[in-house]
């Protein structure tokens, strides 16, 4: 039986970047703890089949698509959650992009633009406009997936670890801001998980040894491993626990470099 501070019966979870990997693996995990689920992408087609296996888990889920770069989209995905289930209790940001493989000075503006405005701007709109029902409904839990980019250089990636840097301190700087509204705000950082997103590093042999020798776990994750945490933030059993970072990574950000 589910521990009774990990229950999300009665509440309402939307996740964005649901359509596959870790973003799917949460929404299915917060159905299996009794949250109702709005889940949303950009491909239509993609969030209704991961609303479709939670419902046929015996789970109650709606999908819309949404691009969280677009504030229409975002306002619109909001107002039908409200619509149809009532309200939110808790938004899981993971949309994201990483359109640039390379050094941060060889990017242009447009791809600067790209990726602050889905992995900065679009985690910020998205609270914004959930927070007033959250507000309404007494409180809420937000979970920011960031990434251990975002707290140590990573070969290549340097754009990406910026906007996921700049998600951890609006993580710490709202979770100040809405803690007197009962709303806490934490951070997700996963390292290298089994995710279409990263299939670049785990197709690619020479990589993934790579990692796996620096990690000292010696291999790469999972996304089931990756949704207790996510589970946690979102439950009451986190409920003074807010601004903070929980790292996912199998040990690789500690671990000494040679």
């Amino acid at each position: 039986m589910l521990e009774p501070a990990f229950d999300l019966t009665g509440k309402v979870a939307l996740v964005t970047g649901a359509s596959k990997g870790i973003g799917e693996a949460i929404a299915l995990a917060y159905a299996r703890a009794g949250a109702r689920l709005v889940v949303s992408s950009r491909k239509q087609e993609a969030v209704d089949a991961v609303a479709a296996r939670i419902r046929e888990r015996g789970g109650d889920a709606l999908a819309l698509a949404a691009h969280t770069g677009n504030a229409s989209d975002v306002d619109a995905l909001l107002r039908f959650s409200v619509d149809r289930f009532g309200g939110v209790d808790i938004l899981v940001n993971n949309a994201a992009t990483n359109p640039h493989y390379g050094p941060v000075i060889s990017a242009d503006d447009g791809l600067w633009d790209k990726t602050l405005d889905v992995n900065l701007k679009g985690y910020a709109r998205m609270i914004r406009a959930a927070v007033p029902s959250m507000k309404v409904r007494g409180g809420g839990k937000i979970v920011n997936v960031a990434s251990i980019a975002g707290l140590r250089p990573a070969p290549h990636m340097g754009l990406y670890g910026v906007t996921k840097a700049a998600v951890l301190m609006l993580t710490q700087v709202l979770a100040v801001e809405l803690a007197p509204d009962n709303i806490q705000v934490n951070a997700l950082a996963p390292g290298f998980i089994k995710t279409k997103f990263s299939a670049a590093v785990w197709t690619n042999e020479e990589v993934h040894a790579a990692i796996r020798r620096a990690t000292p776990m010696a291999r790469i994750g999972t996304v089931d491993e990756v949704t207790g945490i996510a589970l946690y933030l979102a439950s009451p059993a986190s409920s003074f626990t807010t601004g903070a970072t929980f790292v996912v990574d199998g040990g690789l950000s500690v671990a000494a470099q040679v």
